[in-house]
């Protein structure tokens, strides 16, 4: 059994309510690596940062892993170096790491976790000694609430560089749990504390269900000692050489699709004919060539009703690959002008006869999709996502109103195609692929034609909410 089953049914046989609260460290623990560390490479790279703190904070970081510091001074020094910044430029700063490099970061099993967690109606935090900006995207993301961290000092919007509370390390931690159960009626008897670092043995201390997840070599004594369960996680990405070639020969096999395609094209003189075989063979060679398997719930509704705007949620360039794979044959596509020139989905676009959107001119905008409606109107379907981007993480972004338009006008029904973990195989603007299994669920076809320009808001938002409730509860058939 994997660490992440036993853990979800000790969750799910153990007490429920609000009173159970469930504490996460953060570094190393819900992520893969240190917040800090991903901020600091962006701060050198952005030319934001002194000479004179990266010689300091090496320095400190080499006392603090080799001669046992404790991290006050290099939480100083970082912090020290904020003054004068407004928190509106931190939030934008932090959102940015988030989105490119921490999102990245999460453990897939960390998720299903935390999702346990809320599903037991417990009160999820995420205690640690990094500053909010390092952990508030992500806690916004995960779901979570309550964050105890070490916060920084700020006057009118303005960092002032100086600490505004105790470090929430070591003991720190524990006793900011201890304020917060306090506060909240916390049962810390039923509660839970996740924790990788032996640092965190006070804190881990603090529940009755304490779990040793991801511990280090002192920690994981520590947890054999006292008959601590002991949880590993890893991530799903594998980029070494045999999964960067494989990649690189998926991407070449949807280059041989193409070809196939184009030649089709030619030798019928129809670029429609050309374009199922583009979408169909180039697809399935490439998912077959990374080792990307489909499992696929409900595929009969892909044929039950086109043509269809069929909507997906969008996280990486593997979406394309599975879309082709599934839909196969009259259908093209609407995506943000940039991808135009491409090099990946450019020649594909062109051969499908993609509508390119851009989204900075609304007249432009509409213009490119009034072809769009015209082909659903003739018998070609088309594939789009609502979100409108790639979301960096699994969660879902707000959907747009485009494409509900798009099938209203047209009198043609949505079907909604809800993926599941691509994002975990292929992350967002990545080129390498991971082998594994895809879950995909293509959901009834939804009927437009009682829609009306009033009542499109409910409607998608609707539409959202299934996808909301397949991903929280994934279908079997």
């Amino acid at each position: 059994m994997a660490d992440i089953d036993w853990m979800v049914s000790r969750i799910e046989e153990g007490p429920q309510g609000p009173e159970v609260g469930a504490f996460f460290d953060f570094d190393g623990t819900l992520i893969d690596g240190y917040s800090a560390l991903a901020f600091f490479r962006e701060r050198i790279k952005a030319r934001d940062i002194s000479l004179n703190e990266v010689f300091q904070t090496l320095i400190e970081s080499v006392n603090v892993e080799r001669r046992g510091h404790d991290i006050s001074q290099i939480m100083n020094i970082a912090v020290s170096e904020q003054a004068g910044k407004s928190l509106e430029e931190m939030e934008r700063f932090s959102r940015q790491i988030f989105q490119t490099k921490i999102s990245g970061m999460i453990y897939p099993d960390a998720r299903e976790l935390v999702n346990a967690h809320h599903n037991a109606g417990h009160t999820v935090v995420i205690a640690s000694s990094a500053t909010p900006p390092q952990i508030a995207p992500a806690a916004e993301d995960l779901g979570v609430e309550y964050v105890l961290c070490t916060e920084m000092e700020q006057a009118d919007g303005v960092l002032t560089g100086v600490l505004g509370s105790p470090i929430r390390w070591g003991q720190g931690k524990a006793d900011a749990v201890a304020e917060f159960s306090v506060e909240y009626d916390i049962n810390l008897g039923n509660s839970y504390t996740y924790s990788n670092g032996a640092e965190d043995v006070p804190f881990l201390s603090m529940t009755g269900n304490p779990t040793a997840l991801n511990p280090d070599a002192e920690l994981t004594a520590t947890a054999r000692r006292k008959k601590w369960p002991i949880a590993n996680f890893s991530m799903p990405h594998r980029h070494n050489p045999i999964t960067r070639a494989r990649s690189a020969a998926a991407f070449g096999m949807l280059g041989v699709g193409f070809a196939a395609g184009a030649t089709m094209a030619l030798v019928n003189w129809d670029r429609s004919v050309g374009a199922g075989v583009a979408a169909s063979v180039g697809s399935e060679l490439a998912l077959a060539t990374a080792g990307v398997g489909l499992n696929v719930v409900g595929e009969q509704n892909i044929w039950s009703n086109r043509p269809a705007v069929f909507l997906f949620n969008h996280q990486s360039q593997l979406d394309v690959m599975i879309l082709g794979s599934l839909l196969r044959r009259d259908f093209t596509g609407v995506a943000k002008k940039q991808l135009e020139h491409d090099p990946v989905f450019g020649p594909i676009g062109f051969l499908t006869d993609v509508a390119y959107v851009d989204r900075d001119n609304r007249e432009k905008a509409i213009e490119a999709l009034a072809p769009v409606v015209e082909a659903l109107k003739n018998g070609r379907s088309i594939a789009i996502s609502p979100e409108g981007t790639r979301s960096p993480t699994p969660r879902l972004l707000p959907f747009k109103k485009g494409p509900f338009h798009m099938a209203m006008q047209a009198g043609v029904p949505v079907v909604p195609i809800v993926i599941r973990n691509a994002g975990d195989i292929m992350r967002s603007h990545s080129l390498v692929i991971s082998n594994g299994t895809v879950d995909v669920a293509v959901l009834k076809p939804i009927s437009t034609k009682s829609w009306t320009a009033a009542s499109i808001g409910k409607n998608v938002e609707k539409v959202r909410g299934l996808y909301l409730e397949t991903l929280q509860h994934w279908p079997t058939k």
